[in-house]
């Protein structure tokens, strides 16, 4: 039995009917499964429930786990076939630049709210303490395996060639024990795996966020977090303008509403002393620079929660955001946001509010 002595004592006691030695047992799993069904589904809430899903499943056939393998590689087994059948219930989620054509900043078509599944964001908070086995079949580090253009490919793929990019390229698993896990052959395998990379790679960028993020390591990304947040807290347009790549976009799910380049972003751009006022905060989602945005609301005289915006950088120019609005105030929190912010308490004054711990070390992909 591939157990260590403490596993194995917990998994006699869960098969015997107890089931805090049950708990016991799948908790280091936990949060590395649930990063495994975010990258299957793209939604850390559609995630959870394929864990838990995973979990029950795992419980009721413990009497059925002979040791042949690691706990760890039954469990991922069953939770990609989880992940597999969900799938194969509903559309693949997307984003809105793969939904249709760029909108025309001056039209209120296309601003109806959709029901398509969007991809989600994910708080890099939710990988604390996961760690990948390093092995010659990882091919993907984990902090990619996470950023907003591979979650986005990933979604292309049919489930199976998904799930095997994931096991072999991400977890590291053998071609052996992903035939094992998803019944099949390591021929088909080996066959699915070519096709997920080449559909994957077409349509992923040069240059991952990791790499531009350690290339312009932590004094370059502290300097572009403190303009990028003043600029937009002065309602400075053309300061943000001049951080913006020239075919910059900006999407905003769950509307289907997208611009293509910084001409568009212009005049759609929400800002200025007499338009909306904001409140910044650094943050680390999705393995990239993000912001939390809190909008001020004259009434209750406060900030409150506007949305989660994740910052695709290409070199030091902003190329793409993705701005994930209609954020409840439990979804703020998931990222370590309160609800709403209380006014400043200097009147008039502009105060950068960077959180140093917040980027501190994000050049070098070190947040948790």
């Amino acid at each position: 039995m591939t157990t260590t002595g403490d596993e194995g004592a917990l998994l006699e006691r869960a098969r015997g009917g107890d089931e805090r030695a049950f708990g016991e047992l799948v908790e280091p799993y936990r949060r590395e499964l649930h990063a495994h069904g975010y990258r299957m589904l793209g939604s850390p809430d559609d995630a959870e429930e394929a864990i838990q899903d995973t979990l029950l499943r795992a419980w009721r056939g413990l009497e059925r786990f002979e040791g042949r393998s690691s706990l760890r590689t039954w469990l991922y087994r069953i939770a990609t076939n989880v992940c597999l059948t969900r799938i194969e219930r509903r559309p693949p989620r997307t984003l809105p630049l793969e939904h249709g054509p760029p909108s025309d900043p001056y039209s209120s078509d296309r601003w109806g709210a959709v029901e398509a599944g969007w991809v989600e964001p994910l708080a890099d908070a939710e990988l604390r303490g996961v760690t990948v086995p390093a092995g010659p079949d990882v091919r993907v580090e984990l902090r990619e395996s996470i950023e907003l253009a591979f979650l986005a490919a990933l979604q292309h793929l049919p489930g199976t060639q998904r799930a095997v990019l994931l096991l072999r390229d991400v977890l590291g698993f053998s071609a052996k024990e992903t035939a094992a896990a998803l019944d099949t052959t390591v021929a088909s395998v080996t066959s699915a795996l070519q096709r997920a990379r080449a559909r994957t790679e077409r349509r992923l960028p040069d240059v991952s966020q990791q790499a531009t993020l350690r290339a312009l390591g932590d004094d370059g990304v502290r300097l572009l977090v403190e303009r990028y947040v003043e600029a937009w807290e002065r309602g400075d347009a053309a300061a943000i303008l001049a951080m913006l790549a020239d075919d910059a976009e900006f999407e905003m799910p769950p509307y289907p509403v997208w611009f293509g380049g910084r001409d568009a972003i212009a005049a759609f751009l929400p800002v200025g002393p007499l338009q909306v006022r904001w409140r910044v905060l650094p943050l680390s989602v999705n393995g990239q620079l993000a912001f939390g945005f809190y909008v001020w609301e004259e009434q209750r005289s406060r900030f409150e929660a506007h949305s989660i915006d994740v910052v695709t950088l290409r070199g030091g120019q902003v190329a793409r955001i993705t701005a994930f609005l209609d954020q409840q105030p439990a979804t703020f929190e998931r990222f370590g946001l309160t609800a709403y912010l209380p006014e400043r308490e200097v009147p008039g004054a502009h105060i950068v509010a960077v959180p140093t711990r917040s980027v501190r070390g994000l050049g070098r992909g070190l947040t948790w």
